[in-house]
């Protein structure tokens, strides 16, 4: 059931009952573009839905950055600034089991992490803004593909989207599981990680498994190499700062009487600082060529880096936070909780102040009827955005624009 409209304080009920009036068209969208899951810059039937709203709604339209990326620009009033608003659009490769109506019509693929609701909660936003919004200024309605993994945000940027759209700040928003529905998080610094991602290929020399001496086994020196690595965080970085190492795969051998060529180990690091990062690979490099040179052996080591780690602007994070208490009030936003995950609108406030918030999205209570026997988590098969949400996810970008670009 859709958040009341007491769930708000007085000064935003007039807004919030407008809000509540569309609310409906909302969710049909939602469902919609659930059905329809789109992968990493496949977004094509997404990017059209979007425009097409926008379109509707007079906002002009901007397409083909990063593919399948669409920016709407709505102008009011002669104000030269310029605020930022952005949503993610595709989904993951992730079986759905959920069964209710506007489960994912193509198997292996589903929007298990609400970048459906992203997207239209701003295309909520965005009409908003188009009939009754009022500010002075521009707005522009980011939707971004391929934020799992892909780097959609890093690819719009080095497709102009800082040049043919200039703007201040930048925003972003993500619903958030377990915190409560009507309560907003936000924080300053780093809120989200960087990652990284590393492959270890050890390379020994097979035989048969009954004549060991006559090869070089890597698997003992891969269960070696394992609990080393574990101990660069323990033992070389400091108590107070956070990082993660996890080998993640461990891939070797194909028969049980088969001592294996090479055995390969595969994982992330994530960190909040450049500086950590470079430690942990510099150290995962020398461990690995070390402990096979020992056995005799040598390795392969790669380190790619992926995104940067997600800082909030300060102001910007002070301006998030005012917009949130004016609307739910200050017992119901919480200071967000720096975590492990990883977000690729790094990039953009890598290029623009801005920040980055959660709003929460409760336990999975929402789910009445035809969802799976998982947990409503992000990257789960049993997720489903919570559609009570939409209406308050709207009425913070409409405020947050009317607060940024006020008259």
């Amino acid at each position: 059931m859709t958040l009341a409209l007491d769930s708000v304080l007085p000064a935003t009920q007039a807004m919030y009952r407008r809000i509540l009036d569309g609310v409906d068209a909302v969710r049909k969208l939602r469902h919609d573009i659930h059905a329809h899951p789109e992968l990493a810059f496949e977004e094509f039937r997404t990017a059209d839905r979007v425009a097409s709203e926008l379109a509707d709604l007079g906002i002009a339209v901007h397409r083909g950055l990063a593919g399948t990326g669409v920016v709407g620009v709505l102008q009011a009033g002669r104000s030269l600034r310029a605020i930022g608003l952005r949503a993610d659009m595709d989904a993951l490769p992730i079986h759905e089991i959920n069964h209710f109506d506007h489960a994912s019509r193509y198997p292996g693929k589903m929007h298990a992490c609400g970048h459906d609701g992203h997207t239209a909660m701003l295309l909520g936003a965005a009409r908003y803004l188009a009939e009754h919004g009022d500010f002075d200024g521009t707005v522009y309605f980011i939707f971004q593909p391929a934020e799992e993994g892909s780097g959609g945000a890093d690819v719009m940027i080095k497709d102009g989207l800082f040049e043919r759209f200039p703007m201040q700040n930048v925003f972003g928003m993500h619903n958030w599981p377990g915190m409560a529905a009507g309560c907003f998080a936000v924080g300053s610094g780093p809120v989200m990680a960087a990652f990284s991602s590393f492959r270890i290929v050890i390379c020994g020399r097979g035989c048969h498994a009954a004549l060991p001496h006559l090869g070089a086994d890597p698997l003992p020196v891969a269960a070696q190499l394992v609990l080393a690595l574990q101990t660069i965080v323990s033992r070389n970085a400091h108590p107070l700062e956070s990082a993660v190492l996890s080998v993640t795969t461990i891939q070797a051998g194909t028969a049980t009487n088969v001592i294996a060529d090479t055995c390969e180990l595969t994982g992330t690091v994530r960190t909040f600082s450049q500086t950590m990062m470079s430690m942990i690979e510099t150290r995962m490099s020398e461990l690995a060529s070390h402990i096979c040179a020992a056995h005799a052996m040598r390795c392969d080591f790669e380190f790619t880096t992926g995104y940067p780690a997600t800082i909030n602007e300060p102001a910007a994070a002070e301006l998030a936070r005012q917009v949130m208490t004016g609307i739910v009030g200050d017992e119901r936003v919480l200071v967000q909780q720096p975590t492990m995950g990883a977000e690729d609108f790094a990039y953009m406030l890598q290029r623009v102040p801005g920040c980055y918030v959660l709003i929460g999205s409760g336990d999975g209570e929402h789910r009445h009827t035809g969802h799976g026997e998982g947990p409503c988590t992000l990257h789960n098969a049993s997720y489903d955005f919570n559609d009570d949400i939409l209406a308050l996810g709207i009425a913070y970008w409409v405020r947050l624009v009317e607060t940024a670009l006020n008259r």
